[in-house]
């Protein structure tokens, strides 16, 4: 990934109501959910929704998919993996270890 991919992918996630808009797609996985529905549990209005919505798939970071009449929202994954790999990928001098390995000194 490109120094300048990965910024325009942060940038749209620099923004609370967007990176909770991302959190929440995160946490119901590939089938998503609408629209609505996701402004219902955040509580942001349908215009801001659609505004936010609409930063978060210009990114790519998700998807809508017409479902009826009902847009629904998910998680692009393969560019979630992509943006945490490339801000991992020199983690602990190149080698293998998790950031909660407690023995891994340089992720802490």
């Amino acid at each position: 990934m490109e120094n300048k991919t990965a910024v325009t992918l942060l940038t749209a996630l620099a923004q609370e109501s967007r990176l909770s808009i991302f959190r929440l797609l995160v946490q119901h996985g590939p089938e998503g959910l609408p629209a609505g529905k996701i402004g219902e549990l955040l509580g942001i209005p349908p215009a801001t929704l659609s505004f936010h919505l609409k930063e978060l798939s210009r990114a790519e970071l998700v998807l809508a998919r017409q479902a009826g009449r009902f847009v629904f929202y998910s998680v692009n994954f393969p560019t979630m993996n992509d943006l945490l790999g490339f801000l991992t990928e020199n983690c602990c001098a190149g080698s293998a270890c998790e950031v909660s390995d407690p023995g891994c000194q340089s992720c802490l």
